[in-house]
């Protein structure tokens, strides 16, 4: 079956181009320059795109439609060409006024082949149903147009212009209709082609990177074939030919507006076989180098010669080689100059090392948070390569990207000091399976610098865990000695006073009496020392009610003018030591600072415990804080004034969380603490209330 497609794509395409060189050969026999046709560069590049597309994937729409177009318009010219040889410039030839019709209405179905191509393109199928019923609207369209042209009386000029050959078949009675449904299906290509295109690029945009390579392919052919029409137009405005504003009598001219839209069909061949064979972004970039440099080239060598004839008439040659000469000397340092800004345009920075490591490190120097230095590093890679994603991975899993992925991804280690720090992924640019060794050289010296950044980020996060583990730590020893003193030394002196007082009361001697009652006051002075220090140690309602019961207790001893609810479930589960005194501690801060300064009437207090994070939340009603005055920022988020809310944001980030102050729309204050539920490697004290 393959085989046998195989051979009916290239019978097709053999067939349109032996059509196409019999045209030719019968358009040299009437008198007309070959040059003047090459249109059929474009007809015969078809055919071979048709035939590259149709051998492996004979199913596919651009395929056939590339077939059938350039078919359609090689037998034209073919039948076209032999009858103005048998009719005008050898008469007598057989079948020479039968082959005059087909001119008459076979330039329809060529023409709608090629504008429906975009409709297809790039995998063969059309993209939804507004666009099938589009291509049978224009199909109908086109086959109505098809039999006006077969019946329409007349001189046809569709091959060649006032060439004095009348179809054969045509009817007097279509002599007004059949001119207005030809126009009007010409605009109707125009629109479908356009229709098509925009379809195109709107799928192109929502589809991934390869689609877009292949879109790109002929986008860059319709661009070349887009400054080559404009250069014929402005050439035909220009000349001193009237009656058309394109370049007819001239050669190069025409010669060039064939083998720019040859480029169509190639372009749509290689993207849909081989767009990943080239490296089509190397190619736009080596068109735009060559093609302004020639501009460039071109234009200087003009002005020149024409200030130097302006100054020196003595004489074309001599003139033309000092203006050569000139423009000789400028065009290696221009070269360069132009190749430098394309190479930035599109692949960034990578000729220029030193500005990419001083936009890495710009950007480490303005960041000041750690969390935000590895984010912060891949935006600059992307940025200096103009890649489209770029991540740093850190030893422990950790990844911190910037863009989309896009293709395979490079991995590119990182090393300091001789340990793996982490990796540099890397998704290549669009057209692009790697990277070159410019571009590796580049990253060579970014990956250095971004392993001190990934070993400095990775030294910041373990002594932020380790002051972390410190006030942890710290606050459960806090919570042990206050135990310790709650129910071991403080019960001991109160019972030495008791067993003092006795004595005292059992003894005779005033002496004795003395220094006893002195033991006793002594005691009872101890006992409050340490109840001061117990106090001090710890909040003494989290021990006696726990978290819970000691912000209810809180929140019921509020003034009058402050009604506080709080929102929280039955019970909490066992929380580290710090942690119950930090949310302690922030919230009855927050409630103060809502009672002397928000001027509110209600409040509203959340605790929860989920995903091994306690949230709470203190919300009101009152005026915001918008009438304070600002202090720096803290690790916590945008500062106000205030010292307590510092307080709060310090308690918070001193062991891992967040504490974060927002203002309500309509009014009131809303501060959002998250907090560790459980410490690193174990949980919270399994008896948190004494």
């Amino acid at each position: 079956m393959a085989a046998a497609a195989a051979r009916i794509a290239w019978s097709w395409c053999a067939l349109t181009l032996v059509l196409t060189v019999l045209a030719v050969v019968l358009a040299v026999l009437n008198g007309t320059n070959p040059l003047t046709l090459s249109h059929l560069l474009f007809v015969a590049a078809c055919a071979l795109a048709g035939g590259l597309i149709g051998s492996p994937r004979p199913e596919h729409g651009v395929g056939r439609l590339l077939t059938a177009s350039a078919f359609c318009f090689a037998l034209m010219e073919f039948c076209g060409q032999y009858a103005i040889l048998g009719l005008v410039t050898r008469p007598g030839l057989p079948l020479a006024e039968a082959l005059a019709w087909p001119q008459t209405w076979l330039w329809v179905p060529a023409n709608l082949s090629a504008c429906l191509i975009p409709l297809f393109f790039p995998d063969g199928r059309l993209s939804s149903a507004g666009a099938r019923r589009l291509v049978i609207g224009v199909t109908a369209a086109g086959a109505v147009t098809m039999v006006a042209g077969a019946f329409r009386p007349g001189e046809n000029s569709q091959v060649a212009e006032g060439s004095g050959v009348v179809n054969p078949l045509g009817v007097a009675g279509l002599a007004d209709v059949a001119p207005v449904v030809e126009t009007a299906m010409t605009a109707l290509f125009a629109v479908v082609f356009f229709a098509g295109a925009l379809d195109l690029g709107v799928r192109a945009l929502r589809s991934g990177g390869r689609e877009r390579r292949q879109v790109a392919w002929l986008v860059y052919a319709v661009g070349i074939e887009a400054v080559v029409v404009a250069a014929r137009l402005a050439a035909g405005l220009t000349d001193d030919v009237p009656g058309s504003i394109w370049p007819m009598t001239n050669t190069p001219w025409e010669l060039v507006g064939g083998v720019g839209v040859t480029l169509l069909p190639v372009a749509i061949c290689v993207a849909i076989l081989r767009h990943r064979l080239f490296d089509i972004d190397l190619v736009i970039n080596r068109t735009l180098v060559y093609a302004l440099l020639s501009g460039c080239v071109t234009g200087g060598y003009v002005v020149v010669v024409g200030y130097l004839g302006a100054l020196f008439p003595t004489g074309d040659l001599p003139i033309s080689i000092l203006a050569a000469g000139l423009v000789a000397l400028a065009f290696a340092p221009l070269r360069e100059r132009l190749r430098g800004w394309v190479n930035l345009l599109m692949y960034g920075e990578r000729d220029d090392p030193y500005a990419a490591l001083t936009r890495l490190g710009r950007r480490l120097e303005s960041t000041a948070e750690p969390g935000t230095v590895l984010p912060g590093v891949a935006r600059s890679v992307a940025e200096a390569l103009r890649l489209p994603y770029a991540a740093v991975e850190t030893a422990d899993g950790a990844r911190y990207a910037s863009g989309t992925p896009a293709g395979e991804l490079v991995r590119l280690p990182l090393t300091h000091n001789g340990e793996r720090a982490g990796d540099l992924i890397l998704s290549p640019r669009p057209g692009e399976s790697g990277f070159g060794p410019r571009d590796l050289r580049v990253l060579g010296d970014l990956a250095r610098q971004i392993s001190v950044a990934v070993h400095a980020v990775r030294l910041s996060a373990d002594l932020r865990r380790s002051r972390e583990r410190l006030v942890m730590a710290r606050e459960e020893e806090r919570r042990r000695l206050r135990r310790d003193l709650h129910d071991g030394l403080g019960p001991t002196l109160a019972a030495l006073t008791m067993r003092a007082e006795a004595v005292h009361d059992l003894v005779e001697d005033e002496h004795a009496r003395r220094l006893l009652a002195e033991i006793v006051s002594d005691a009872e002075a101890a006992v409050a020392d340490v109840r001061t220090l117990v106090d001090g140690l710890r909040p003494p309602a989290l021990d006696s009610l726990g978290l819970l019961g000691a912000l209810r207790a809180h929140t019921i001893r509020q003034p009058a003018g402050l009604r506080v609810a709080l929102r929280a479930p039955d019970g909490l589960p066992p929380l580290p030591a710090a942690t119950e005194v930090a949310a302690y501690r922030i919230a009855s801060e927050a409630l103060a600072n809502v009672r002397r300064h928000a001027g509110a009437t209600r409040a509203e207090l959340r605790i929860e415990v989920a995903d091994g994070t306690l949230r709470l939340e203190v919300s009101d009603d009152g005026r915001g804080m918008r009438r304070e005055a600002p202090v720096p920022d803290g690790p916590g988020g945008p500062g106000r004034a205030g010292v307590g809310l510092a307080s709060m944001r310090e308690r918070a980030v001193e062991l891992g969380g967040s504490c974060v102050f927002e203002e309500h729309p309509g009014g009131g204050t809303l501060v959002r603490v998250v907090l560790p539920a459980a410490e690193e490697g174990g949980g919270g004290d399994p008896d948190p209330a004494g």
